[in-house]
């Protein structure tokens, strides 16, 4: 899905084994290390899409709070790594500059870091799933 409004993405692409799209149409095929404006084609270092297993669409909160504790269900990472990545990943970093005429995640990434590491210092506890907005 691409977009606010999740639509497919076009061209239609398929994940491939390593999540990098498959030969000959693998995600650098079109993204590059930064947002092409002339092209409308977002970009950022290591480009690629999530693996199924990190899918947070249409998941409660409870849900994902465990996933994010999950080392299974997080590309492998423990709680630091966690916070390192939300601090630091440049691909993260793309949320808040998307270009064009992408709405950027609200905040910043510096401040994104910040609260994962509060929550994560202070037990990484999960909501209940009454929690739903």
């Amino acid at each position: 899905m691409q977009g606010m409004q999740m639509s497919l993405h076009q061209p239609p692409v398929t994940r491939g084994p390593e999540g990098h799209g498959v030969v000959g149409m693998e995600c650098t095929s079109c993204h590059q290390d930064r947002n092409l404006l002339h092209a409308r084609v977002p970009g950022a270092a290591d480009w690629h899409v999530a693996p199924r297993e990190m899918a947070w669409v249409g998941k409660s909160p409870r849900y994902v709070c465990q996933q994010l504790k999950d080392s299974k269900r997080n590309g492998g990472k423990s709680l630091t790594q966690i916070v390192e990545h939300s601090a630091h990943d440049k691909l993260v970093a793309w949320g808040w500059f998307p270009g064009g005429d992408r709405e950027p995640a609200p905040g910043n990434q510096e401040q994104f870091g910040a609260i994962v590491a509060a929550w994560i210092q202070s037990g990484a506890e999960c909501p209940s799933e009454e929690a739903r907005p």
